[in-house]
């Protein structure tokens, strides 16, 4: 089987967690320190605040600017369920925006006439209180244009940066546009701890309450003083020694996932599945390969998802429409025609597989695939051959 992903897992990783077990010493320790602090290098920001996923960093930014139930965050309509869940989740609700069709990115424009029918309507002007984009499968979204949008209107900028670690937008890295950046270290970005995730933020406030709630709102400079409600979002020692050996191996994997997409963008070229555009200003770290199936055989991508599984290559559609799924659709009532741009990129999109390990012969074997797959639909009018 050609895998989707598959990590970088090398030996040092493997002594690295075995070195931690050993010790004993497995929570919130001098690893998580080390490992706050190769990011915080990285990525030049000043403060790095490791946590147990993804999710959780979203989670308590959202908390640690003040979202509060009744207000409401304007996010993307395209991304993994988290991104919506966590405006839930503090109380708020989610004001879906909809996407750029070449990116898949939420849309500047589209931002901005969301924000235009909230600020007409008095009843909701007051409660909006931030934005929350998402750098979609590891291609930053325009963040000059939406923090120019959002300065505008007063409002801070989470960026829920999960597959973009070491991404840039001419030049500068996700994460550090924002009041707050949001990584994952899940098994399909480009470096993985398992689980596990951080966040970044300049703001010495923010970082210091964002300590506070990852663990139990204990006060991070003040030993047994508990200053706030807080969770148990607390990275582990033995993930942090691993975040830290694959930290060392990053721009390794990224180049090698580039390379691996600009492979397929060949194989592809001048056949029926197109390949992601990326903007010039965009340094894409290519978290997932999305290609974009025709509009013919957009009905019948489980098939050929199917078909390709069978053929012995796994592939996946691209990620979530959230406003469709049942939670959304059934408290909010949206429905296909809201989000036209996301319905149509939702239908066709195709994950291909990508990661540092995938030959040029694997490549070839699922280009060659794919296309004979769609190549059959199309000649007899959507059904298999």
């Amino acid at each position: 089987m050609i895998r989707l992903t598959v990590p970088s897992i090398e030996e040092d990783d493997l002594h690295a967690v075995r070195e931690v077990l050993a010790s004993g010493y497995l929570v919130q320790g001098p690893h998580v320190l080390a490992f706050e602090a190769a990011i915080s290098q990285r990525l030049g920001v000043d403060h790095v605040i490791a946590v147990s996923n993804g999710t959780a960093a979203l989670h308590l930014s959202l908390l640690a600017i003040g979202i509060a139930p009744g207000d409401m965050v304007l996010t993307t309509t395209y991304s993994w369920p988290a991104t919506a869940n966590v405006i839930e989740l503090c109380g708020a609700i989610p004001v879906f925006v909809d996407i750029d069709p070449e990116t898949f990115n939420m849309s500047p424009a589209c931002l901005e006439r969301a924000l235009s029918r909230l600020w007409d309507d008095h009843t909701s002007k007051s409660r909006v209180k931030a934005i929350m984009p998402v750098h979609t499968f590891g291609q930053m979204a325009d963040v000059p244009a939406i923090l120019g949008i959002a300065n505008a209107h007063g409002l801070p900028v989470i960026e829920d940066a999960a597959c973009a670690l070491g991404a840039t937008w001419l030049g500068r890295p996700a994460g550090t546009w924002g009041r707050t950046g949001c990584f994952s270290l899940h098994p399909r970005k480009a470096i993985t701890t398992g689980e596990g995730g951080f966040i970044t933020t300049s703001n010495a406030a923010i970082a210091r309450r964002l300590r506070a709630l990852r663990n139990h709102g204990l006060d991070p400079d003040t030993p047994g003083e508990f200053v706030e409600p807080g969770f148990n979002y607390r990275m582990t020692e033995f993930q942090a020694a691993m975040g830290t050996t694959q930290l060392a191996k990053l721009d390794r994997i990224i180049g090698a996932r580039r390379e691996g997409a600009s492979r397929y963008d060949v194989l592809l070229d001048g056949g029926p599945l197109l390949p992601p555009i990326v903007r010039s200003e965009a340094f894409a770290v290519y978290q997932t390969y999305i290609a974009t199936l025709p509009l013919e055989t957009a009905g019948k991508r489980a098939d050929l998802i199917a078909a390709l599984k069978e053929r012995g290559v796994e592939t996946n559609i691209g990620t979530i429409h959230m406003p469709l799924i049942t939670y959304y659709h059934k408290r909010y009532g949206y429905k296909r025609g809201d989000f036209p741009i996301t319905d149509d990129v939702f239908d066709r999109s195709l994950a291909l597989p990508l990661y540092e390990g995938l030959t040029e012969q694997d490549q070839a074997t699922v280009a060659r695939l794919v296309k004979a797959i769609i190549a059959d639909y199309m000649a007899i009018g959507g059904k298999q051959a």
